[in-house]
């Protein structure tokens, strides 16, 4: 009989399979809600930067694209209408491309389109820039053969009521008020000075680079020569993936 004072033998090597059971338990858990989380939606990652740019995708993405727009520039609209979809798609949603939109103003017109589509919240920016191109044959008509009138309006007087007028003329109210907005809300967009100003260096910037055209891009940087259109964009995207 074993003395009642003498400490008893654990099953020691039960006790380890069980707490390794339980290990293995544990991070199956871990592995199963970690795999049940939601992959992030870069395609709803805005980020407006100080320089009044915007930022759509993974911030991190081993790929930047930097694109140089004008709202009154027909290949840009093309661009816009030929890469959206392959864009967000195959490049954004993957979290290796992140695209951001600079302008090179070239026009009142192009000022006024390009202070609406900022109006509001970043996250609204990307909506109004693909409104704005893919409307862009529609609402760019006055410019084809405008009245005296108009002429007048567009480039006298105040600056805040040669905006207005620009807005009224072109349909842009319009365009944007269907997107949410209320006349007062575009108004006061178009009043902010502070961000014309920015959107304006933001062509001076593209200009130091030597952007001459729109649109032009860079990746990472750095400037891709001869390159205006998604179809020889894409290759150069794909080379750096």
């Amino acid at each position: 009989m074993r003395p009642s004072n003498l400490p008893s033998k654990k099953p020691v090597g039960r006790l380890l399979l069980i707490s390794a059971t339980i290990a293995a338990i544990a991070l199956g858990a871990f592995a199963t809600a970690a795999s049940a989380r939601p992959a992030a939606n870069w395609n709803k990652s805005v980020v407006r930067t100080p320089a009044a740019t915007h930022v759509l995708g993974n911030p991190a993405a081993k790929v930047k694209l930097a694109e140089y727009v004008s709202y009154t520039c027909s290949h840009c609209a093309h661009f816009t209408v030929d890469a959206e979809g392959p864009l967000r798609l195959a490049y954004v949603s993957t979290g290796t491309v992140a695209i951001e939109v600079k302008h090179l103003l070239r026009d009142p017109i192009d000022l006024t389109a390009a202070l609406l589509a900022h109006c509001g919240p970043s996250d609204k920016f990307f909506g109004n820039h693909l409104a704005l191109m893919r409307g862009q044959a529609r609402w760019i008509e006055p410019l084809t053969s405008p009245t005296p009138a108009q002429r007048s309006r567009w480039t006298s007087g105040a600056k805040l009521e040669r905006l207005r007028a620009i807005a009224g003329d072109f349909g842009l109210y319009r365009l944007l008020e269907a997107r949410g907005y209320s006349r007062p809300q575009l108004d006061h967009c178009l009043a902010d000075d502070a961000l014309a100003q920015r959107l304006s260096a933001q062509g001076a910037d593209a200009q130091k680079l030597g952007i001459t055209a729109t649109p032009s891009f860079a990746i990472n940087g750095t400037l891709l020569a001869g390159t205006h259109d998604w179809a020889t964009l894409e290759p150069q995207l794909k080379l750096r993936m």
